[in-house]
């Protein structure tokens, strides 16, 4: 008795690129809504200041123990969400924005800036862009702002803190 083979390998191989094509596009998913549930703890559009790393206290994998983290998980489902970063002088800073897919939506530090403040209006298409912010246009509601402000010496981080303590993430 012959058997046709070519018709379950073709199967196959459908089935196993299907599954190798939707696992790519699930895990930074998958990666990015564990990382926001863990790092939000209940706060929404709110920046969370953590301290300096230290081999006891490690907020995030593998955190750099000479840069001060401050994230915001931020949902735009009910209009956009401004950031006001406030400048840290004589200091290296930046704030990123990674999307729900792990995705770096943008990126402005002291050197875009000029020492200035960055003002973000994080936005999806169609939205409204407040006056005086600079739109960051999202493909998904749900992500993460991330600010990193280099802190070389231990004695300055109580002025460090109390600075980017003015920075805000908001829903307008």
């Amino acid at each position: 008795m012959k058997r046709n083979w070519l018709l379950p390998i073709f199967v196959g191989l459908i089935t196993a690129g299907a599954v190798w094509h939707g696992t790519l596009l699930a895990t930074p998913y998958a990666l990015m809504s564990a990382a926001l549930d863990k790092i939000a703890t209940g706060r929404i559009n709110t920046f969370v200041f953590t301290q300096l790393s230290t081999a006891d206290n490690q907020p995030i994998v593998r955190p750099s123990p000479d840069l001060s983290y401050s994230t915001c998980v931020f949902d735009l489902a009910n209009g956009p969400v401004l950031l006001d970063i406030e400048p840290v002088p004589d200091h290296y800073w930046s704030i990123s924005i990674f999307d729900a897919r792990t995705d770096v939506a943008a990126v402005r530090s002291d050197r875009d800036t000029g020492g200035k403040s960055a003002r973000l209006a994080l936005i999806r298409e169609g939205m409204a862009i407040p006056k005086g912010y600079e739109p960051v246009e999202l493909r998904y509601d749900k992500g993460l702002a991330l600010i990193r402000i280099l802190t070389t010496d231990a004695a300055d981080y109580p002025t460090i803190d109390a600075i980017r303590r003015k920075s805000t993430c908001k829903q307008l």
